[in-house]
């Protein structure tokens, strides 16, 4: 091609967008920020296979049970948590939520105490909870730096509700994911009575703000400072009166329990008391110790602080890890896997056409197709084995379908007029849609549905299709019509 025909090629629309995604995609990839320690990957997001790292699966610690009753909804509510010391949260007139792993035998006194029968019993939360563990998970995760982390819901095949959590932390250590997302993060604060017995005073939901891990200048401990909203000041501030701490603050422990476990444990300080005495004291802290190990529980008490605690109580019933160093050398594989794909596909087309003006650019549209998705997975997807099949396979069927276009337009070999080019164009355009239309309405419940790995795959796959019928399968039409024409 002469000069001529490439700057009309550019000022076509078709190729022109080619060209402004891909850059693009390269500014998104490496200028958007500049990133240069990272070398090729960029900005790119690697998931759990290829960075290394950590995950967990947990099980709620919840049932939900389908009832019926003749008599007051909200009598057996109040009995079921008397009962069961636990929240029961109605769902709606026919089902009931118990945060307490409890078994249907241990639930049908209490039913029936209540004039009431029990229709259906399954573990799991309901919706509204799945989407509130979702969010304070993706709070707490999102402290780590790690906005790009996978939370999957599980839902047990012939169940309703989500049973179980998944979460993937691409980067993070066994010990800090166990830390952080493993623990339901109930903070509470109790009181010492007499003796060695404490009251509760309140729960974390009445903290409205908090603050940074910071070293104490005189005991050099570590330490996070929240503030409390008005009732849960005046609830601290009526237990210590109530259980003389203002009188003799030394004999009156305050204690901080982070899931049952004491973070916080000493005497009501004098000073304290007395702001006590004088009005309702908003602002607290909890000293977590000395050294790295004081600075991690106040760091990892202040991402359960801020995210709040899960609505339910979760057990981890898995885990695993991959190793940096394995996730670096799937990394490579990966990286040969790719390039090997490129260059078979690009050896077999040139044996088929034994022409480098049609092969060359035929390589060159499904790599900008690649270079496209990579830039938008830069900013939702992780990148990991499964999406890395998916580009691979986007890669094939890229060529195919750019050789249905090639061998349509050549049909027995000779160069078509415009017209027929056109004729012959629209035609292959037609089975590259029906094609598209398949593999999309394939994938379509893969990406809908919270199935890990698989939605990775599907979503990697939908956006190759998405891009090659409204931006290179164009593109290429107009380049090969400009390269047969000469």
């Amino acid at each position: 091609m002469n000069s001529e025909t490439i700057k009309n090629l550019v000022k076509d629309w078709r190729v022109a967008l080619l060209l402004v995604l891909v850059v693009g995609s390269l500014i998104g990839i490496y200028l958007a920020p500049p990133n240069p320690e990272k070398g090729l990957e960029g900005n790119l997001q690697f998931g759990l296979d290829l960075e290394g790292g950590s995950w967990l699966q947990m099980e709620f610690q919840s049932v939900v049970v389908t009832y019926s009753t003749d008599g007051s909804v909200g009598d057996l509510v109040e009995n079921l948590r008397t009962g069961l010391d636990a929240d029961v949260i109605q769902i709606d007139q026919n089902h009931l939520e118990i945060r307490k792993s409890v078994s249907r035998a241990d639930l049908e006194p209490i039913f029936a105490e209540s004039d009431a029968s029990i229709v259906g019993y399954q573990k799991g939360v309901s919706a509204l909870t799945a989407d509130e563990v979702k969010r304070i998970l993706s709070d707490k995760v999102n402290a780590l730096g790690m906005q790009d982390a996978r939370i999957n819901l599980l839902t047990p095949t012939g169940s309703d509700y989500p049973q179980y959590v998944r979460i993937e932390l691409a980067g993070v250590d066994m010990a800090t994911a166990q830390e952080i997302v493993g623990k339901q993060g109930l903070f509470e604060i109790r009181i010492q009575t007499t003796g060695n017995e404490t009251e509760h005073v309140l729960y974390g939901d009445q903290i409205t703000s908090v603050g940074v891990p910071q070293r104490d200048p005189g005991t050099q401990e570590w330490g996070v400072g929240f503030s409390l909203s008005d009732a849960g000041a005046e609830a601290f501030r009526n237990a210590a009166i109530e259980h003389g701490a203002v009188d003799n603050p030394r004999a009156h422990y305050l204690m901080m329990l982070l899931d049952n476990e004491t973070v916080y444990s000493a005497p009501l300080s004098g000073e304290l008391a007395a702001q006590i005495r004088s009005g309702p004291v908003r602002s607290l802290s909890a000293s977590t110790g000395l050294g790295d190990e004081g600075l991690e529980e106040a760091q990892a008490l202040q991402v359960h602080l801020r995210a709040g605690a899960l609505p339910v109580k979760v057990d981890i019933v898995g885990s695993g890890s991959v190793p940096a160093a394995l996730g670096e050398q799937f990394k490579m594989v990966v990286l040969i896997a790719g390039v090997l794909a490129l260059l078979t596909v690009g050896v077999v087309v040139y044996y088929r056409y034994r022409e480098p003006s049609i092969v060359i650019p035929m390589l060159a549209v499904n790599f900008s197709e690649i270079v496209i998705l990579l830039g938008i997975a830069r900013y939702f997807v992780q990148l990991d084995l499964a999406t890395i099949a998916g580009l691979i396979a986007v890669v094939g069927t890229g060529i195919d379908q750019l050789v249905i276009i090639t061998d349509e337009v050549l049909h027995e070999g000779r160069v078509p007029s415009p017209n027929l080019y056109l004729k012959r164009y629209g035609r292959a355009l037609g089975i590259i849609f029906a094609s598209a239309a398949t593999v999309f309405i394939a994938m379509l419940p893969l990406a809908l549905m919270d199935l890990s790995t698989l939605r990775g795959f599907a979503i990697i796959t939908i956006l190759g299709v998405l891009i090659g019928i409204l931006v290179t399968r164009p593109a290429y039409g107009k380049i090969i019509m400009a390269i047969l024409s000469k």
